[in-house]
């Protein structure tokens, strides 16, 4: 019985030692759980792909412009810097590298390189054919642009998409508004015509800024 007496008093400081442990790892690794948003590789891909997309305008642009001298592809370039500035701040949040080139024509992407290529070469023929890529490059756009909205619930892309969409929307108002100038129509090659009338029917929009939570 005196042994009992002494073994009594041990176990309870043994059953309070568990506990204290259980206890205490419990507490960190609530503490140490991280909290963050994870992109899906969707959602990363098309980041990447808008980047070069929006660059491929810009060049095309700038190349145009030199080539003719027309005001709107200079007024339009400058507009383009700003939707790169705004893909690029998103990359930016999610500490995503830049990936795409600085120099003009050149893409890391084969698809994007090859629709610069075909497009330089048929600006280069005319005035008429200028415009016209013009019209494409917006067009192509617009259908990549609403394609990746409905893949996406991120608030961020979403607010970055809309963005470029509306001022994209724009780009095709105004190169459509050239071309009939030059008694040319100009048929859709990627929305579809019923999405090309509502967008060229409708007035020039107030494109406002977009939000990074």
């Amino acid at each position: 019985m005196k042994n009992m007496k002494n073994l009594i008093p041990f176990l309870m400081l043994i059953t309070l030692v568990i506990t204290s442990c259980k206890k205490e790892e419990t507490i960190v690794v609530e503490d140490e759980t991280p909290i963050e948003v994870q992109l899906t590789a969707t959602e990363l891909e098309m980041m990447h792909y808008m980047m070069e997309e929006e660059k491929l305008a810009y060049d095309v642009y700038v190349t145009l412009f030199d080539i003719y001298g027309t005001i709107i592809f200079n007024s339009i370039s400058k507009s383009e810097l700003t939707h790169i500035a705004a893909v690029n701040q998103l990359l930016a949040k999610y500490n995503i590298t830049n990936t795409a080139s600085s120099t003009i024509g050149v893409y890391n992407i084969e698809h994007i390189q090859e629709l610069y290529d075909a497009l330089v070469a048929k600006g280069s023929l005319s005035l008429i054919d200028a415009l016209t890529v013009g019209a494409i490059i917006e067009d192509v756009d617009i259908y990549d642009l609403e394609k990746y909205l409905g893949e996406t619930e991120n608030a961020d892309i979403i607010s970055v998409f809309n963005f470029l969409n509306c001022g994209s929307r724009n780009h095709l108002r105004g190169f459509m508004g050239q071309l009939e100038l030059q008694g040319v129509n100009y048929t859709p090659q990627y929305i579809t015509q019923e999405r090309f009338d509502e967008i060229v029917n409708d007035s020039h929009e107030t494109c406002a800024s977009y939000t990074l939570d």
